[in-house]
């Protein structure tokens, strides 16, 4: 094989645009040839030597008999004819004919030559231009293709998980931080009432040595202020001290906190001769502001509830009788008639009630009860644990009656402390079985009617979970209780100034 063969390039399905171009020979001079061979049919050649009568021409003419010059394309010749005659391998690109072959060059008319049945397809060199921008099988690879889709629903999974993580951090710091959020930014509900919509009267009762926090508590609760820490917030704010005296004070329902204020410090506002019991007090804790609001002796009011049977009653205190409300007294009222009034008002509660007079004492004990150990949305279940242990002579064990007994019930803490609960007196229902020998304190309307109307349950156990919201579970089961009794441990670990 000749050199010109041996570096002709084989066809390559990879080969690239710049392989062609490389494999390419260097341009030779090649001597045209005549194309002797017999017209195809149909074509021109064939219709013009029909034309001229005899089908055929001499070597070198036309079909006219008019020489025909050497053509300027050349007729490729096979690669097996170029090697057979020993000369080299023609040129795939067509060149023009030097001038000695031809003194004016015209264009040849191309010789088609039909493809054998059987000759094998001619090779092209370096390829043709459809094999190289073509695709090919050996490039197409499905996997791939499935691992980019693979790939795109693992992205499309990383960002949904994002975009939900994002979701539930905004849900937690909207549940967290929402209240405290609207309020730096001045979005949601208001906390305090806008000027002029105060109507109405309400009564507002300030106790001795009350400060900004319990007169706000104070206010909400009676309906004057919008929420219960406006009031505080504006003493803050605005840098006040004021000083609250004790009495009842006539003031008007949703009021701005900056008219609350003036209202309290207005004396015209203050009611003379004006006392009040709150709910859960007791004798003790009740008397010295009677006596202060009222200008009399403390000592007075002392005596004038020794001896319960001066007002109608059959029991050994008035512990309990003292009915919580706010009294107004003319400017000559005794300590016995404002007792008095009080033991009277009760009557009225136990009456509406229907409790029978020989069960008053008994009914203002467990209402007593009821008032101090719970909430108010709780007290008719409160009732029945205290009816179903006293079924089944089972110990009361109520915290309020053993701090009652010990003198630490107003301490301020709802846990009882060791001494308390091991002190061996007529009130400790963790050493007595029954009823505590009286009332604890002055139970209300809402705590008497519980008491002779409990709901229906099986609870013997209750305790109270969180003591900001009062919430309280009631169990049937010492099992269940002792898991209550741990999730109130948690909160006031949680909560270590909250009077646990």
């Amino acid at each position: 094989m000749s050199e010109r063969d041996s570096g002709t390039p084989r066809h390559d399905a990879d080969s690239r645009l710049g392989e062609l171009f490389e494999n390419l020979p260097e341009p030779t001079t090649q001597i045209p040839t005549v194309d002797n061979s017999a017209p195809a049919p149909g074509s021109r050649r064939a219709a013009r030597e029909a034309a001229s009568g005899d089908g055929a021409a001499a070597p070198g003419t036309g079909a006219s008999g008019i020489p025909v010059p050497p053509s300027t394309v050349p007729v490729r010749a096979s690669a097996d004819e170029v090697v057979a005659s020993g000369g080299e391998a023609p040129s795939p690109i067509p060149v023009r004919a030097s001038a000695d072959a031809a003194d004016t060059p015209t264009r040849a008319v191309p010789v088609v030559t039909p493809p054998s049945a059987t000759a094998a397809p001619e090779p092209v060199i370096g390829g043709g231009l459809d094999d190289l921008f073509a695709p090919h099988d050996d490039h197409v690879d499905a996997k791939p293709k499935k691992k980019r889709r693979k790939g795109c629903l693992i992205a499309l999974i990383i960002v949904l998980a994002i975009i939900g993580g994002l979701a539930g951090v905004g849900v937690w710091v909207a549940n967290t931080y929402g209240d405290k959020i609207s309020e730096a930014m001045g979005w949601g509900e208001p906390k305090d009432w806008e000027p002029g919509q105060a109507s109405g009267e309400a009564l507002v009762t300030i106790k001795d040595g009350d400060t900004g926090g319990p007169v706000s508590v104070a206010l909400h609760e009676a309906g004057v202020t919008k929420t219960e820490d406006v009031f505080y917030d504006y003493l803050v704010d605005e840098g006040l001290n004021p000083t609250f005296y004790p009495g009842v004070y006539r003031l008007q329902e949703k009021m701005t906190a900056e008219a609350a204020l003036a209202a309290l410090e207005d004396e015209a506002n203050k009611l003379e001769n004006t006392v009040s019991v709150g709910e859960g007090a007791t004798i003790v804790s009740s008397l010295p502001g009677m006596a202060e609001t009222l200008g009399l002796p403390l000592a007075d009011f002392e005596a004038a509830v020794k001896d319960p049977a001066q007002y109608g009653v059959d029991a050994r205190s008035l512990e309990g009788w003292l009915f919580p409300a706010v009294y107004t007294f003319d400017p000559e009222v005794t300590p016995t008639q404002v007792i008095q009034r009080m033991v009277d008002r009760t009557r009225q509660a136990l009456d509406e009630a229907g409790v029978p007079p020989e069960d008053a004492q008994r009914v203002l004990t467990i209402a007593s009860i009821i008032q101090r150990e719970g909430r108010l949305d709780d007290f008719p279940k409160v009732s029945r644990v205290i009816q179903n242990r006293l079924d089944i002579d089972m110990l009361l064990q109520m915290d309020s009656t053993a701090q009652y007994g010990y003198g630490s019930l107003h301490e301020g803490v709802v846990s009882s402390s060791k001494e308390a609960l091991e002190s061996d007196n007529e009130w400790n229902t963790y050493k007595r079985e029954g009823l505590p020998a009286t009332p604890i304190a002055s139970p209300s309307d809402a705590a008497i009617d519980a008491a002779m109307h409990p709901v229906d349950g099986p609870w013997l156990y209750f305790v109270t979970i969180n003591l900001d919201t009062g919430e309280t579970q009631f169990s049937e089961t010492m099992s269940e209780h002792e898991q209550g009794i741990e999730k109130w441990r948690e909160w006031c670990r949680a909560n270590p100034d909250a009077g646990c």
